[in-house]
Formats: structure tokens, sequence, C-alpha cells
């Protein structure tokens, strides 16, 4: 897709979101699936369950435009889930579009899964050798097939079964008729929170999810867990006994709206205190502080609270663009920058500038908003990058480009610097970000993955995963 070239930003690969004893479970669905729009912008999808009969959509685009024409008030039951889905190399269609829906030997199910298997090649082909037909390129259906190969007739066991074949980063929703089954991967690579409307119980990839519902959050669903909720209640149990959290560190810096929360720790002031972090590891003289809209603002009001800099919005993003890949020739592609962003010219001429950005991919995009800013008359541009040089590639569900594509892999800060056509250039230390984070947990690394900055994954990795695929 053009427009991931164009932006040059790391890019998240699904939303899902499920609710369990509600009349209104689409409807809710539904508007879950908005505030987690962010997460993916390819196809969305609900599956439904009244008890008896399922209530099946999915489609192609934004949430909206997935469901335009669609009554959801005719999607009637207690029991749903969706999904927002963002597509990795090439292949986005409808047959990969999630919920996946299914009926095997033991009844029918709907299956939705946010990151990525790194053993899924192997799975598929294991699998095909032992009969099973594919439908998708997905990692989801591998899931599936695994669930209904299982010789019991319980969904839970059959799930249960499933995720010791599995390696990688899910947060997965399964469900029949009469439940929501919830299980995150043992590192726990992508968050996944539990809250309570009523009696109802729901699950979202993120808090902000309940709030548009009303929804209070409950709970974070922790590594190896895997919950049952029926007319019995909530069960909570654990399928893996070697847990580790190795949360996505992206999902603080860039991925995660700034009003959710996770692992109790908001988003918007964590990313608050990188700025400040950046602002200690990194000072600069200078007249006025800017963010790259949107995800770097809250880092860059931040670093101008910790210096005394003005915050200005230098850079404002035009809401209205949609999405920029069909385009006729690349001139005009590589203009898409300027159609997403464009500098205030009375806040930075003659102004010596700090633009704080959240990462540096491939540096196109770095380089073209520095010119866009000294177009704009600034007499000095010094970028702040508030996370580390993203070095390696992540094979957990983040569609990173290639480690060759990386700039930071090949090039040291000052040729990066040189590059982007920037006065200065300094990025956040590993250990800074983790402080600024201020997460708690005991585990190693204080419970982030750190694998795109210093090549520590927390799984063992197989090549196939790196391969051009239909992830999520």
């Amino acid at each position: 897709m053009f427009d991931r070239v164009i932006w040059d930003k790391l890019n998240e690969e699904c939303g899902v979101f499920g609710i369990y004893n509600h009349k209104e479970a689409s409807p809710l669905t539904y508007l879950g699936l908005h505030a987690l729009q962010h997460r993916g912008q390819e196809s969305a999808g609900i599956c439904a369950s009244d008890g008896e009969r399922w209530y099946k959509h999915r489609g192609m685009g934004l949430v909206a435009e997935a469901f335009a024409g669609v009554d959801l008030q005719t999607f009637r039951g207690n029991i749903a889930i969706g999904h927002t889905r963002y597509t990795t190399a090439g292949s986005s269609k409808i047959e990969n579009a999630q919920p996946l829906f299914f009926r095997y030997a033991h009844g029918s199910m709907a299956v939705a899964h946010n990151g990525n298997l790194v053993n899924a090649s192997v799975l598929r082909k294991e699998l095909e050798a032992k009969g099973s037909i594919f439908q998708t390129t997905s990692d989801t259906e591998v899931i599936a097939h695994l669930i209904a190969r299982s010789k019991s007739s319980d969904l839970t066991e059959a799930v249960r079964e499933a995720l010791q074949h599995i390696k990688g980063a899910y947060a997965l929703l399964v469900m029949n008729e009469k439940q929501l089954i919830i299980a995150l991967d043992p590192n726990g690579l992508r968050p996944l929170s539990l809250g309570r409307l009523g009696d109802a119980i729901c699950v979202a990839s993120e808090t902000c999810a309940f709030d548009i519902i009303g929804a209070e959050y409950w709970r974070d669903v922790q590594p190896g867990e895997l919950i049952v909720v029926d007319e019995d209640g909530v069960r909570e149990s654990t399928f893996a006994e070697n847990t580790k959290r190795s949360i996505c560190t992206f999902e603080y810096i860039y991925f995660a709206r700034p009003d959710s929360d996770i692992d109790s720790i908001n988003v918007h002031m964590a990313r608050k205190r990188l700025g400040k972090q950046l602002a200690l590891e990194a000072p600069v003289e200078a007249d006025v502080v800017t963010g790259v809209p949107d995800s770097s603002i809250s880092a860059a009001i931040g670093f101008a609270e910790a210096t005394g800099i003005p915050y200005e919005l230098g850079l404002i993003k035009n809401r209205y663009v949609g999405r920029t890949f069909i385009q006729p020739t690349q001139e005009l592609r590589e203009r898409g920058v300027y159609m997403k962003l464009s500098a205030v010219r009375k806040v930075v001429e003659g102004k010596r500038v700090v633009m704080i950005d959240d990462s540096i991919v491939r540096g196109t995009t770095s380089s073209r908003i520095v010119q866009m800013l000294r177009d704009a008359g600034a007499k000095e541009v010094h970028v702040r990058i508030s996370s580390p040089p993203v070095m390696n590639s992540c094979f957990y569900g983040i569609d990173t480009s290639t480690r060759d594509e990386l700039i930071a892999s090949s090039k040291s800060v000052e040729e990066i610097r040189q590059f982007i056509g920037a006065d200065s250039l300094s990025f956040l230390t590993i250990e800074g970000m983790i402080d600024a984070i201020g997460r708690e947990d005991g585990s190693p690394n204080r419970g982030h993955c750190l694998a795109c900055f210093n090549g520590d994954y927390p799984t063992e990795v197989e090549y196939e995963a790196a391969l051009p695929s239909d992830k999520c």
C-alpha cells in the first residue's frame, strides 16, 4: 500500500472487541471497533449469536465503510466479537477480513485475533499435509484449524489444546453460540483488557473502547491466561507454565490511543514522560517546540515543559485527506506527506525549531518534514525522537520493513541526521525510555519487548515468519 511508503511509520495490525450478556451486543461491538479504528483501517467485521442463530458481516475499509447499509439492530443476540484489521504485505481482501467463521465437527465458532504467530508457516504446512484446506492466508485460520482438529467436543478444551502449539503474539477471542473465550500469549506482547457494563463482560485491545460504550475497566488479561465467559460466569485459568510479560513498547510510544491505559499506565502521561526524559538526555537551545501529529504531541508537550521552551502547533495534520494510495505517479505519491501535514509559517518562521517525533523508520518522511519546516522559514530544525533507533524487524504483528530498509540498521545517528537534513538529531536511550514509561513489572526489561531496538526477541523466531504474508 503506497500509504505506508508515504507515511513511513510502523503500523499496528489489528484491534479486537468482544462482549457477553448484553442485548445490544452487536451495536456496542460496532462502537468499540470505532474506538479501535486507529489499530486497523483495511477491514472490519462482527460475528454475533443469540444462542442458536449466527449473525455475521465483514467489509472492507474503515469501520463505517465496512458496515455502510448494515442494520445492526437486526443482529440479535447477547454475545458478539468484532475485529478491525490492518493488512501487511499485499493481501487486502475480504477473505482475510475477520472475525473468521467456521462450521466443524463439533459445532460452529468465530475467531478474532490480534498479533502474529512466528510458527504459522510451519503449522500451516503440517496441517495441509494432514488434509486441512485453507481458505485464507491469515495466521488466524491456523488457530481455527488446530481447534477444529481437537478430539474434544468442548470448545474451551479445544482452544487450550491449540494454544499449546502456537508461538508468537496473540490476543485471541473465540466464541460459539453460548461462550466467549479469551486468551493472551505467554509473553503478553499485545494489550488486552477486560471491562464491565452492568452485568455484561467486555474485552478489548484498548481501554478506550470501554469509554465509548460506558463500560468500566476491570483488569488486564494476564500473559498465558485463558478466560471463559458463559452462563456460569467468568472462569479464569492459565494455559502456559512459563510466562514473561513482554508488552510491545511501541504501544506506549505510538500505537495506542492517548486516552487508553495499558497495565494501569495512561498512554498520554507515559508519552509526556518520554518527552521530559528526552529533554534531560538531549537538551538544545531553541525558540519553539512542535510535535509531529498525532502520536508525538504528548511527548512534545513533555519536552516543552521540561525545557521551558514554548510549545506550539508548528505542524498541522489534515484530517480529511483519507487514504492516499491511488496516485498515478511516484512523484505525486511522494507529495502525500504535504497532503497530510502542513507547517504553520507564522509559528516557525525565523525560529529555531525542535521537532519531536516518536520514531524514524526509513527516514524518508522525516526528511520531508524537516524540509517542510525549512520551506516555512525555520532558521534551524533540531529533531528529537522519543524512542531509541529502530534497528530490527518485528515478527509479532507490527508491519516493520525488512531490516535492510530500516535506516538505523545501517546508518549512525550522524548519518541519519545528514540524511534527513536536520541541524541536530538525538534518540532516547533504552534505559531512559523504560524509566519514563514507568512500568513496575519485575520481569526482564520491566515487562517490555525491546526486540526492534536491541534484537532481543522474547520468543524463538523462525525465518519464515519474516516472509511476506497476511498476518493478524
